[in-house]
């Protein structure tokens, strides 16, 4: 009898969908130990992951960063209403 998982799901080369998929998943530290080992190998070759590795990590540490000024809700409110009469007021004048 022939056991019911796949190979490909021992294979640790990856696609560069499913490694950018782990590298997300890292970042929030939902990355198992072998998703992660899958990544590592996957980076040693693919230029293209490297780069969406290294982009997300900076974004990542700026999100994180305690100097980076978020808008508020009540602010992004005020600005969303001014948006829709300036909206209105351009429909009106077409």
């Amino acid at each position: 009898m022939e056991d019911t998982v796949t190979k490909k799901s021992y294979s640790l080369f990856i696609p560069c969908d499913e490694a950018n998929h782990v590298c997300d998943k890292s970042q929030y530290k939902e990355a198992s130990l072998l998703e992660k080992v899958k990544l590592s190998i996957h980076l040693m070759y693919c230029k293209a992951c490297q780069k969406y590795t290294k982009n997300n990590t900076k974004l990542t540490k700026a999100l994180n960063d305690k100097k980076v000024d978020y808008i508020k809700d009540s602010e992004m409110n005020e600005l969303e209403k001014q948006f829709q009469e300036q909206l209105k007021d351009f429909s009106k004048n077409q």
